[in-house]
């Protein structure tokens, strides 16, 4: 898949007026949260696997999301209750990026 059919799945997923250089950040974003997972002692790849793009997306308009309020832990207001145990992605988004392992 492409940079900009990514871009484009991220648009139609993320309901806001960002320009496209922002939401590209964010892609960046997600792909460096999915390579430190996927290669943990291995910097030198870059690209990220095709089974791991709808991650990537959804990564990506996960912290789009939570853009403004990324290190709260607790926020009520009108009946609205917000809580981040994390500012950081949530497990629950990486546990199914397996680690690649290989020998020394």
């Amino acid at each position: 898949m492409t940079d900009n059919e990514k871009l484009e799945l991220l648009k139609n997923m993320y309901d806001g007026d960002e320009s496209d250089a922002v939401l590209s950040t964010y892609l960046a974003l997600a792909a460096d949260k999915i390579l430190n997972r996927l290669y943990p002692f291995d910097t030198s790849k870059t690209e990220i696997p095709d089974r791991y793009i709808r991650t990537q997306i959804s990564i990506a308009c996960y912290l789009l999301g939570k853009r403004g309020a990324e290190g709260e832990t607790a926020h009520k207001e009108n009946g609205i209750d917000r809580t981040y145990a994390s500012a950081d992605v949530p497990e629950d988004m990486l546990k199914d990026i397996i680690p690649f392992c290989g020998v020394m």
